[in-house]
């Protein structure tokens, strides 16, 4: 098997040419995943990074079981490398729900007796963030749509504002 090591702004990520998997002590794989036993840098002990294959930063790191001997770390095995696996997935999972979360808020008011579903999506980038404010009827039809500041703060009282103007652009966007 030919181990193909690559280094990206962290610790080294090992792939296989043929994901093949990796069942070593300190070091396994599926091809998806990798964890790595490492040393704790902050104390005497060990710590498990799981890299998701791709990506330079850990998507999850935590300490690691000493061995019996007190000095080496426990070795990796396969019911140790699921949990990690099963762990990581989630913890993946749910940052990428809260960043959703804080890209995109909705809300929904009253209006002359109409429900009007009000959304705030922001898209973010290095150049800088970009937001759309949209309106939709009970039906899902769009109401209208335009461009925000990424810091428009969506609320009762601004989306009903903005209805109240006929959709104009409200005038904190950039």
């Amino acid at each position: 098997m030919h181990r193909q090591l690559q280094k990206r702004k962290g610790p080294f990520i090992v792939t296989t040419d043929n994901q093949e998997p990796i069942q070593e002590a300190r070091l396994w794989g599926d091809g998806q995943w990798t964890a790595r036993v490492v040393k704790n840098e902050d104390d005497d002990g060990w710590a498990v990074a799981m890299h998701l294959t791709g990506e330079s930063e850990p998507a999850l790191v935590g300490p690691w079981t000493m061995g019996r001997d007190k000095k080496n770390p426990k070795p990796l095995d396969t019911a140790a490398f699921q949990t990690l696996v099963k762990t990581a997935k989630e913890f993946v999972r749910r940052s990428e729900q809260q960043l959703h979360a804080q890209l995109n808020k909705n809300l929904t008011v009253t209006v002359n007796g109409s429900r009007i579903r009000v959304n705030l999506s922001i898209v973010p980038d290095e150049d800088g963030a970009t937001a759309t404010l949209s309106a939709q009827d009970d039906f899902g039809q769009e109401l209208a749509r335009v461009r925000v500041s990424p810091a428009f703060k969506l609320t009762v009282d601004s989306s009903h504002a903005w209805i109240a103007s006929g959709y104009e652009r409200p005038h904190d966007t950039r």
